[in-house]
């Protein structure tokens, strides 16, 4: 005589099961993440290791590098130390399941973000050398607008997860927080970034 399961015993032996296989094999997003930002980060110590070089094997002409104003480059400094604060809260709010305070503190640092990039190019339009002036000239704009560059990638991160948490059942929730952590993660590495730029161009 055939004996039949219970589709709701099926159901919960599939539960088990991919419980089981999850204990087995973690989420490795997270590590390939952090792979990424290792290798982004020998990207910008190769760009901090041949500026320092050349500032001390290939000493400039009188007048080729140029005193460089520290109020805008000390508020960006301001800006994004306080946005990884905020992100923080972030996070913490999504965990506690409070999506609408975790949108607001999202909204604020895209905000914060924007107004780093704002004052970057402000500060691009007030320089006293262009582009092409000479090496020292070319280094700054590339070291900066590839920092930029990231700061933009990391402003847009987080307007998607700040549209993707809009709901407590939308696609970045309290028990689905990845797409956040990521993000914040990213950004912090950015800011990191960002510090060890302006003690480099701006205060050595």
């Amino acid at each position: 005589m055939t004996s039949l399961t219970p589709p709701n015993a099926q159901f919960d032996h599939l539960d088990d099961h991919v419980a089981d296989h999850g204990a087995e094999h973690p989420d490795h997003r997270m590590f390939g993440l952090a792979t990424f930002l290792v290798a982004d980060a020998m990207t910008f110590a190769g760009f901090f290791a041949a500026y320092l070089t050349f500032r001390a094997v290939n000493p400039l002409m009188p007048g080729a590098i140029y005193e460089l104003e520290l109020p805008l480059p000390t508020l960006n400094t301001i800006l994004l130390l306080v946005s990884s604060a905020t992100f923080h809260r972030a996070g913490v709010n999504l965990r506690r399941q409070n999506n609408e305070r975790c949108r607001l503190w999202l909204m604020l640092t895209a905000f914060l973000g924007l107004g780093f990039l704002a004052s970057q190019m402000v500060e691009y339009f007030t320089l006293p050398f262009g582009l092409t002036d000479n090496l020292y000239a070319s280094t700054f704009y590339a070291l900066t607008g590839f920092h930029g560059l990231h700061v933009t990638l990391g402003t847009l991160m987080i307007l998607i997860v700040w549209w993707q948490c809009r709901s407590p059942s939308g696609r970045v929730t309290a028990s689905n927080h990845f797409p956040l952590e990521a993000a914040e993660l990213y950004w912090h590495f950015v800011d990191g970034i960002w510090v060890i730029l302006f003690v480099i161009l701006y205060l050595i």
